[in-house]
C-alpha cells in the first residue's frame, strides 16, 4: 500500500508539473502558485536551517533528487520548480528566498525563457537576472549568489547561440562584484563532435541523467567549498 501511495503521489506531482508548465507557457502569472504554497507549507512543518545554501531554479534542480546527498556536508535547500522562468525567480523571491536567510544562493534559470513560442532574447533574461540580484542583495547584502550557466542540451541545441550570449552577459556582470560568481561547465557536456553528449541526458534530451549530475556536483560543489566556510 505504501508503494502504491508513493506511485500515486509521484503521478500527481508529475501531472501538476505538466499543468503548471503549460500554464506558464501560456503566460499565466500564477502558474506556479500551488508549488510555492507547497514549499511554504513544508517550511512551516519543517523549518529549514538558516545559513544554508539555497538552490533555486527550473526543472534541472527540481529533478535533482540526490542534491542533499551530493552536496553533503554542505547544508542545502532545494527550491527548484518545474519549467519556471527567470521572471518566476523574481516573482517568488520574497517567499522562497528571503525567508531562509541563506548563506549563499545558487541560481539556475533562463533555459525555459529562450525556447518557448514567445522567445525571450538574451537581454531580457539578463535584465531578469539583474533584478533578481538587486532585490536579493537589498534585503541580504552579505549573501553570495552563484549563477549556473545555461547548459547545452540535445533537444534545445538550436537555441544555443542565444543561451551562450545570455551566459556571456551574466558572466561579465558577475566580474564586477566579489559576492557574485558564475559557474560554467558547458564544455564538459559536449561530445567529440562539439554537440551535447546524449549519454548525459534523459530520453527527452533536456534533463540531466545521474551521470550528468555527477558533473554538476563536481563543478558546483568545488566552487562552493572554495568560496564559503562553514566552520
Amino acid at each position: 500500500m505504501e508503494i502504491d501511495n508513493n506511485l500515486w503521489q509521484r503521478f500527481k506531482d508529475g501531472l501538476e508539473l505538466i499543468i503548471s508548465s503549460y500554464k506558464s507557457r501560456m503566460g499565466d502569472p500564477d502558474a506556479w502558485e500551488k508549488t510555492i504554497q507547497k514549499f511554504e507549507s513544508h517550511d512551516r512543518l519543517h523549518p529549514p536551517d538558516k545559513d544554508s545554501i539555497l538552490f533555486i531554479g527550473s526543472s534541472s534542480f527540481t529533478f535533482w533528487s540526490t542534491l542533499e546527498q551530493d552536496m553533503a556536508p554542505l547544508p542545502v535547500i532545494n527550491r527548484g520548480f518545474g519549467g519556471s522562468h527567470m521572471h518566476d525567480m523574481v516573482r517568488y523571491l520574497d517567499r522562497i528566498v528571503l525567508p531562509y536567510k541563506p548563506r549563499a544562493v545558487v541560481l539556475f534559470a533562463g533555459t525555459n525563457d529562450i525556447v518557448e513560442d514567445n522567445l525571450v532574447l538574451s537581454d531580457r533574461v539578463f535584465e531578469g537576472y539583474q533584478e533578481f540580484i538587486s532585490r536579493v542583495r537589498s534585503a541580504l547584502p552579505e549573501v553570495f549568489i552563484y549563477f549556473v550557466a545555461i547548459t547545452p542540451t540535445p533537444t534545445r541545441w538550436k537555441y544555443w547561440p542565444i543561451a551562450a550570449e545570455t551566459n556571456q552577459l551574466i558572466q561579465e556582470f558577475t566580474q564586477s562584484d566579489s559576492q557574485l560568481d558564475y559557474i560554467d561547465f558547458s564544455e564538459q557536456l559536449l561530445g567529440k563532435d562539439g554537440k551535447p553528449d546524449r549519454s548525459l541526458y534523459k530520453l527527452d534530451g533536456i534533463h540531466p541523467n545521474q551521470k550528468c549530475y555527477v558533473k554538476w556536483t563536481t563543478a558546483i560543489k568545488n566552487q562552493l567549498e572554495e568560496d564559503i566556510s562553514f566552520d
